[in-house]
């Protein structure tokens, strides 16, 4: 399928994994493939996006503010708390044996026979394999011989998740998008 994708597209699935991996995520999921998409998208596309309120400076700020959320949720401390276990009190051991970043920087490391290679191989999450197969579905439906970042665009629309919704201005503004997207690719066909 991915020799079906226009060039553009392609390279914004290869941002998607870079980007995957500056956040630090351990998959590549549909917020990463927007991500890609507005770092190398045809400008036209992008323009559309940022007339909808979505830019890339917006959306990874976005997901830089979520990644930085607590690992564990209050629910989850208080169960460790009730077999003895103090998060706080770990927390703070953690700082004063290895600085005060020191769990904002622990990353996990590569592995695999090719991760110092490549800086390790980041899986996409079945959202994001659908996203992919929605947008060739788009290309397909309209009868398009490749898939271009509209394509992407569309099959992100269709595939969003919860996270990709509230990135597109929640399900109105991602509903809205749709129409627009069709009348740029009629455009350029």
């Amino acid at each position: 399928m991915f020799e079906r994708f226009g060039r553009e597209a392609r390279v914004a699935i290869v941002l998607a994994q870079e980007d995957a991996r500056e956040l630090r995520s351990p998959v590549i999921d549909v917020q990463h493939v927007l991500l890609g998409l507005l770092g190398h998208a045809e400008p036209a596309l992008r323009t559309l996006l940022a007339e909808s309120g979505v830019t890339r400076d917006a959306v990874v700020a976005a997901l830089a503010e979520r990644g930085r959320g607590e690992p564990l949720g209050e629910e989850d401390a208080e169960a460790l708390r009730s077999i003895g276990i103090d998060l706080d009190a770990v927390r703070a051991s953690l700082e004063a044996g290895f600085g005060a970043d020191a769990l904002a920087q622990a990353a996990p490391e590569p592995r695999g026979r090719f991760a110092r290679w490549t800086g390790g191989h980041i899986p996409f999450t079945r959202d994001a394999k659908k996203t992919l197969e929605l947008a060739l579905r788009e290309a397909l439906a309209r009868k398009d011989r490749s898939i271009e970042s509209g394509h992407l665009l569309l099959g992100i629309l269709r595939g969003a998740n919860e996270v990709t919704t509230g990135l597109l201005g929640g399900p109105a503004a991602r509903d809205a998008l749709r129409p627009r997207i069709h009348a740029l690719l009629d455009r350029a066909a």
